[in-house]
This record gives C-alpha cells, structure tokens and sequence, in this order.
C-alpha cells in the first residue's frame, strides 16, 4: 500500500490517494478541490482511480467531486447515508455520489479492503477508514484535538462515544486525518487530552 497526502483548499484538506501497487488501482478519500490535481497525480503514479470515499460530506471534502465524477462517470462514489442530504450536510452542493456505506461495510478496492466505522459527532454521518495499519479519521480524530461539534449536525456526546470507540480498537494505527499533521493511534491515546478523557 502506498499512500500521497495532498493537502488542498483554503482550509488545508488532506486528500489521500491510497494504491495497491500490483492492480494499479488506488483510492481517493475525500476530494477537497483541484479534480486535475488529483489525476495527474494518479496518472503521475500510473495508477487508476477505483473507488472514490468520503469521511463526511462537509464543502472542504468534497470540492472536486462533481468534476471527478464527469471525468471518471463508471467509478463509484461512498458517502455514508446520513451525509446524503443536501440540505443539511454542508456540502455547498458539491455532493455527488453513487453509493451509501454503514458501519460494519468494507469497500475493496484491487487487493485493498477499506472497513468502515461509523463515528458520529462531527457530522451524523462521519466515517474513519481502516486498511491495513492506516486508519482515515476525517474530521473525527486529529493530531492532539478532534473535529468541531458545532457544526449543524454535530453532536459532542455522539464525538466522545466515537472517539472512545477509536480509542479502544485493538493494536496501533497510522492515523491519517481530514486536517493537519499525521499521528499514531498509541501517540494520541498517551497524549491527545479529548481521546483520555473519551476513554474514561
């Protein structure tokens, strides 16, 4: 697994692309601006875009979509169902998708599977992504802090419930978050003050 971190947009969004080298293929976790950006990096790598997933479907993660989509119309789009409403998900009218996922789902993409935790509190509909040892944490968990709760939608008792789950799930991660620098799982449960308290 090989993973580029590109930081886009005036909010400094992490856009990931996550490859399995032997198929090629790689996936795009949240497209916060520049679509041509984003695939002459693939195509810089020679890899194909397979799958399209979003942590949240906030306008800073999403900025790219609809044109990715005009580019790439056959390749799928995930956005968990309770982010889906235009109304209500800040998105700007950027969402576009062609999928829903749920806690508990895995999306493949070649020899890559992405399992899905549903991690309320930021958005209704908030997801992190594990593969492997990374784990894509959106706006749930950061480097030392965690994602806003003020947000229309957002839900501070729903935020500690998920990030106490995060913080309970067995062994280390890279964590890889919608903003800012990456951490580890084990860092942020030694120093990260939110995920401590979560966990009590």
């Amino acid at each position: 697994m090989k993973i580029i971190t590109l930081v886009l947009g005036p909010l400094e969004t992490n856009c990931y692309l996550v490859s399995d080298e032997k198929s090629g293929l790689c996936a795009v976790i949240d497209p916060a601006t520049r679509s041509a950006k984003i695939l002459e990096t693939a195509q810089a790598q020679g890899w194909r875009v397979g799958c399209i997933l979003l942590t949240h479907a906030h306008f800073d993660h999403t900025g790219a979509l609809k044109s990715l989509h005009a580019a790439l119309p056959d390749v799928p789009i995930y956005v968990h169902a309770l982010d889906a409403d235009n109304n209500t998900n800040m998105s700007n009218g950027n969402l576009v998708y062609t999928n829903t996922y749920a806690d508990g789902d895995a999306v493949s993409c070649g020899g890559l599977t992405f399992r899905v935790l549903h991690t309320p509190g930021h958005t209704p509909g908030s997801v992190c992504l594990a593969c492997g040892d990374a784990l894509f944490t959106g706006d749930t968990l950061f480097a030392g802090s965690y994602g806003r709760t003020d947000f229309i939608g957002g839900d501070e008792r729903a935020m500690r419930a998920s990030l106490a789950r995060l913080g309970r799930l067995e062994g280390d991660y890279t964590v890889l978050p919608g903003h800012g620098e990456r951490s580890t799982l084990d860092e942020e449960r030694r120093t990260n003050p939110y995920l401590r308290e979560a966990m009590r």
